[in-house]
């Protein structure tokens, strides 16, 4: 070999029984081109057995390798089959690419890395590919990441719900609150949308199990009871699905007053949904000013708020006895407002009390949960949307499964003919 064949060999980690043939570069189409054989008096390794075969015949393979400066960089090899006496004819596994890729090793790492950062379209401009091209990498990288990955003990279970399209399409996703790692996504938001997370776990991995949060959802509650021993004490209804609650509850009050307001001729305060929603500490100076403007009339949507902003303290209790003692307390002052969306949120608190005395109580919040929602929305977004709902589960294994999702070189095994 000269110069040019020991430097490809080198940067392709081309090793026994394999040698660089020929390196042929050609300017004016901008490529080089890297031919590759292997010692034909060998006996190669079956893939799945490892076992010593005699040789059938050979394939020719191409793969695209990282650019060698601006040229495009081809890898060419006649690749052996062997006929394994168990197995039958199977092609063996090269060092520089995995059996399912027409790129080497280093080509797809890099586009990974790429696919973490931008999206499929732009990774395909970028490295003048194919859209499909990427987007191969990017489905063999999440099944290879779901194959190797052994779930490890999980204490604290984060399950929201999350819009696949319009049209009110959900897909449920399970987390691991510790880790943060979606740890499980499925069509829908059914009870058996979340049996098949509970099936993916041993009697131990479920045993382990000390927390669930979720929404109040009766389908999430019922998954949960029938797979989870003494679920009752487990499951959390945290305080961002009550806040979501009370705040639908405290809009719809300002609605109909607004509606009652017009009926009578009376003046409409417009544009005051967030005066009335937003947490006053978060709110701009020009906010805060209208909200206590408004605060000193009197406003059902006032009271409504009020009730609302009570219930926000009762999260600070330590002992289940005064967290029940408080919540109920409240409970009874919204039943009593006359306010008959206050009163319906109530009756849903009270029917969910457990839930939310659980959450207070084992400290378990589902902001995980939330936050890979968001994160999950900026998916959707880079994406302008998906009509797949299996890209759309394995976009979200990618960014936020914590899988292994890196080809790896195969090794090279042959014995002596």
């Amino acid at each position: 070999m000269n110069d040019k064949e020991d430097l490809y060999a080198t940067l392709l980690g081309v090793r026994a029984p394999w040698y660089v043939t020929d390196v042929e570069v050609r300017p004016k189409q901008e490529d080089v081109t890297v031919m590759i054989e292997a010692h034909s008096n060998l006996q190669h390794a079956c893939p799945r057995c490892g076992k010593p075969c005699p040789g059938y015949d050979t394939r020719r393979r191409s793969w695209r390798h990282l650019d060698t400066c601006q040229y495009k960089t081809i890898v060419i090899a006649d690749v052996p089959r062997v006929q394994c006496a168990e197995h039958g004819v199977l092609q063996i596994e090269v060092a520089w690419a995995s059996a399912d890729s027409s790129f080497t090793v280093l080509m797809e790492s890099l586009i990974i890395d790429w696919l973490r950062e931008a999206s499929i379209s732009a990774v395909a401009r970028r490295m003048h590919l194919t859209w499909d091209e990427i987007d191969g990498v990017k489905q063999r990288a999440v099944k290879r990441g779901l194959e190797r990955r052994e779930l490890k003990t999980i204490r604290q279970v984060g399950v929201d719900e999350t819009s696949f399209q319009k049209r009110h399409e959900y897909v449920t996703v399970v987390n691991d609150l510790e880790s943060g790692d979606v740890v499980h996504v499925a069509d829908d938001r059914t009870h058996h949308s979340l049996d098949g997370f509970w099936d993916l776990l041993s009697p131990e991995q479920l045993l382990a199990i000390e927390a669930v949060a979720m929404d109040m959802s009766a389908s999430y509650i019922r998954s949960t009871r029938e797979h989870l021993e003494d679920a009752d004490s487990k499951i959390c209804f945290d305080r961002f699905h009550v806040a979501k609650l009370l705040n639908d509850a405290v809009n719809t009050v300002r609605k109909q007053e607004n509606r009652e307001l017009a009926a009578a001729g009376e003046f409409v305060p417009t544009r005051t949904k967030y005066v009335w929603t937003q947490n006053p500490e978060n709110m701009p100076a020009e906010r805060l000013h209208m909200f206590d403007l408004l605060r000193k009339c009197s406003l059902k949507a006032g009271r409504a708020w009020a009730i609302k902003d009570a219930a926000r303290w009762l999260w600070g209790y330590v002992t289940r006895g005064w967290a029940v003692k408080g919540w109920k307390s409240w409970i009874g002052w919204a039943m009593r407002s006359r306010l008959e969306p206050m009163k319906r949120a109530a009756r849903t608190i009270r029917d969910r009390l457990w839930g939310i005395v659980n959450a207070i109580v084992l400290g378990v919040t589902n902001a995980g949960s939330e936050s890979q929602n968001a994160k999950i929305q900026w998916i959707k977004k880079q994406a302008c949307g998906f009509r797949n709902r299996e890209r759309f589960r394995n976009a979200i294994y990618f960014h936020l499964g914590g899988l292994d999702l890196y080809p790896r070189a195969a090794s090279a095994t042959h014995t002596t003919s």
